[in-house]
């Protein structure tokens, strides 16, 4: 990690990234469910492209780390605790707010919002933490 940069660079770096990276999730759950995919399996699917794309991305610009088979499998462990958490609310909020029309995006929302603050915790404090 560039000890060069901040914590409010670091944050609005993972958050510019996160945002893309929610376009990638986002667009792909929805078509994906769209073109008859289960709910949860359409989830699965589009959350692992989408945080896919954020590590590429955190890895290289919000933490500027080289390449590590540790920090790689560190990502992936808090992915998949990321991706319990996240699907986990998903499926309990849109369930509570089947009937809404704002039920989808706002579950979304809060599922992703969960799940970004856990990651850049974790991997700012942990992962890409200055040596």
């Amino acid at each position: 990690m560039s000890p060069n940069l901040s914590l409010a660079t670091q944050a609005w770096r993972f958050v510019v990234t996160g945002g893309l990276s929610a376009v990638v999730d986002y667009g792909l759950y929805v078509g994906l469910h769209a073109l008859g995919l289960q709910r949860d399996f359409a989830k699965v699917l589009s959350f692992i492209a989408g945080t896919t794309t954020a590590y590429l991305i955190n890895r290289r610009w919000t933490f500027q780390a080289p390449p590590s088979r540790s920090r790689f499998v560190a990502v992936v462990a808090l992915y998949a605790v990321t991706f319990a958490v996240q699907v986990g609310i998903n499926h309990v909020l849109y369930t509570v707010w089947a009937d809404k029309w704002w039920g989808v995006p706002v579950a979304f929302v809060i599922a992703q919002g969960t799940a970004t603050v856990i990651n850049f915790v974790v991997q700012r404090a942990v992962i890409f933490k200055l040596r």
